[in-house]
């Protein structure tokens, strides 16, 4: 017999964070990890669309950090989960900023703000920049409220987008689409 995906348990607004804890569906630490949820499923997405290897490979490095994040957002910190949980490294940083490094070396300086869009690849990671961006606004809004986040997670998250904006770029380039410099209207 399957397992059921429905447990009726949150029928009444309230959910249990890891350890147990029952907290409002609208809880802030609820929101963060939703919010991380939703970008993985967009990192996905920009996978589906990139046509480089490597590229996909560290794609699927970061869903597996996002996923290590929502688990250390789902934690309630005053209680101990009863299951080890991942843990985020320093290194993951590191990777992030290798890759952004590289991708930089092939691409031409920006003179302008670029328009997201152009081609499907480069648009979805634009989408999934803006969603990094409010995971890192959920998580620093938990921070300022005195609600446990580990800096690591906001700094990888901050770190996440800015990847995501150079692999935007280079999407383009190794599609061989123009980038769309934002003509501000000055009358």
């Amino acid at each position: 017999m399957a397992i059921k995906i429905y447990t009726k348990t949150g029928d009444q607004g309230k959910t249990s964070l890891i350890g147990g804890t029952k907290v409002p569906k609208s809880h802030i630490r609820i929101e963060a990890y939703g919010t991380v949820d939703e970008l993985n499923s967009y990192i996905g997405l920009v996978s589906d669309h990139i046509t480089d290897e490597h590229t996909r490979i560290v794609l699927k490095e970061i869903q597996d950090r996002l996923f290590t994040i929502g688990s250390s957002l789902a934690c309630d910190p005053e209680r101990e989960p009863l299951m080890k949980m991942p843990d985020l490294r320093e290194e993951d940083v590191k990777l992030l900023e290798k890759e952004i490094d590289a991708m930089n070396e092939v691409l031409p300086p920006m003179k302008s703000f670029i328009l997201p869009g152009g081609h499907v690849a480069v648009s979805t990671t634009h989408v999934a920049r803006c969603v990094c961006r409010r995971a890192e606004r959920n998580c620093v809004n938990m921070q300022q409220q005195e609600v446990f986040v580990d800096p690591l997670v906001i700094k990888y998250i901050n770190r996440l987008s800015d990847y995501l904006f150079v692999l935007a770029r280079y999407a383009g380039h190794l599609l061989n689409v123009a980038e769309i410099p934002w003509k501000p209207r000055v009358s």
